[in-house]
């Protein structure tokens, strides 16, 4: 039977959040039914919700839950009622990149997540007053006290640590992590700089603080988020608003500079800057996303010295491993995930949205 749920629902681009009842199909062969207990505020959810995407409105948002499941479609395998799961992207399963591991890149990932709002055959997974609502956001919808998920987007976890500490790691925190040890893999000695201090950009800063990098450089223009950047693993600091970021990469790095970049701002000013302070065969990590049809000019010939661009999504990571890896890391104290969360009752995410885009929150967490 359909559920009644309480969801955040917006309305119209550029709307505000509204709490509002809505329905829940029942759910399909591969679809679970989930009681959220937390989930995480991204900037793609504030993106979509402006009205910058084009995202079904109204619709309900959502994309870091972790909850507790309920009810599990015919076909579903990996999960039972009162499994504890974190809740990610999904993905078609068959195509090249699936099958090769690579579900971030899931020849459908655009309409199965960020773009159509509806399953791959097309129907609703939400409803008002039986008109169809915006939903299937990155296969879960998670601003509800409950989701119908899709099965791709459950991952079961440890259910001895509290899932209001691991909502995030769903998106931004394997984003970040995954951009330095799926994409830049630093070897001994390297130097690896992140652009940007926010939940990504720290999160990649603890990624690096676990490999066998030595220069790890923070790039930021708040002081209070280079400060926790530090206590978080950062060697180096770069306040860009007090000094030229180009000159600083070149004195922290002796004039040889980065073998790697984590580029988070989604400035293309910012990115230019990070490919320019690349030393040879090194790699910028292209993780910050601005405006649909922003380009970049780089220096051609100051890329012949085997330089590398590479572009991101979601960490590259293949969930079902990567995710259960993190919970561990967030478990054992190896991952201190927590100095980036300031939690929210549901019912104040509004409150959540002002304090993140004043920078009063690296990662709100609403919980249920």
């Amino acid at each position: 039977m359909p559920i009644t749920t309480r969801a955040a629902v917006v309305e119209s681009g550029g709307a505000p959040f509204t709490l509002s009842d809505v329905t829940l199909d029942d759910p399909g062969p591969h679809e679970a039914v989930v009681r959220l207990v937390a989930t995480g505020l991204c900037h793609t959810d504030l993106g979509v919700a402006s009205g910058g995407l084009p995202f079904p409105l109204p619709g309900v948002l959502g994309h870091e839950g972790a909850g507790v499941v309920e009810a599990v479609g015919s076909a579903v395998t990996g999960v039972a009622p009162g499994d504890h799961v974190v809740l990610s992207f999904t993905s078609c399963g068959d195509c090249r990149n699936c099958a090769g591991g690579h579900p971030a890149y899931c020849a459908t990932w655009l309409p199965l997540n960020l773009l159509g709002g509806r399953r791959a055959d097309g129907s609703s997974t939400l409803s008002r007053d039986g008109e169809p609502l915006g939903g299937h956001f990155f296969g879960q919808s998670s601003f509800a006290e409950r989701a119908l998920v899709d099965e791709r987007s459950l991952v079961k976890v440890d259910p001895d640590v509290p899932l209001e500490s691991i909502a995030p790691l769903g998106c931004g925190v394997q984003t970040g992590v995954g951009a330095v040890w799926n994409v830049l893999k630093p070897v001994t000695g390297s130097t690896v700089v992140v652009l940007g201090a926010g939940a990504v950009g720290l999160s990649a800063v603890m990624a690096a603080a676990l490999t066998p990098a030595t220069t790890i450089v923070a790039v930021d223009r708040v002081g209070e988020r280079l400060a926790l950047a530090e206590e978080l693993g950062a060697t180096r600091t770069v306040d860009a608003a007090a000094e030229d970021l180009g000159a600083a990469l070149a004195r922290i790095t002796g004039g040889r500079g980065a073998d790697g970049v984590v580029e988070t701002t989604g400035n293309v000013t910012v990115l230019r800057q990070g490919v320019d302070a690349l030393a040879a065969r090194g790699t910028v990590v292209v993780v910050g996303a601005p405006p649909f049809g922003s380009e970049v000019s780089l220096d051609v010939n100051g890329l012949l010295g085997g330089k590398q661009v590479v572009g991101l999504t979601l960490g590259d990571a293949e969930t079902q491993s990567f995710i259960p890896a993190l919970v561990r890391l967030v478990k054992e104290g190896r991952l201190p995930l927590h100095r980036l969360i300031s939690t929210y009752p549901f019912a104040d995410i509004d409150q959540a949205v002002r304090d993140m885009g004043a920078g009063k929150a690296i990662k709100p967490v609403l919980t249920f």
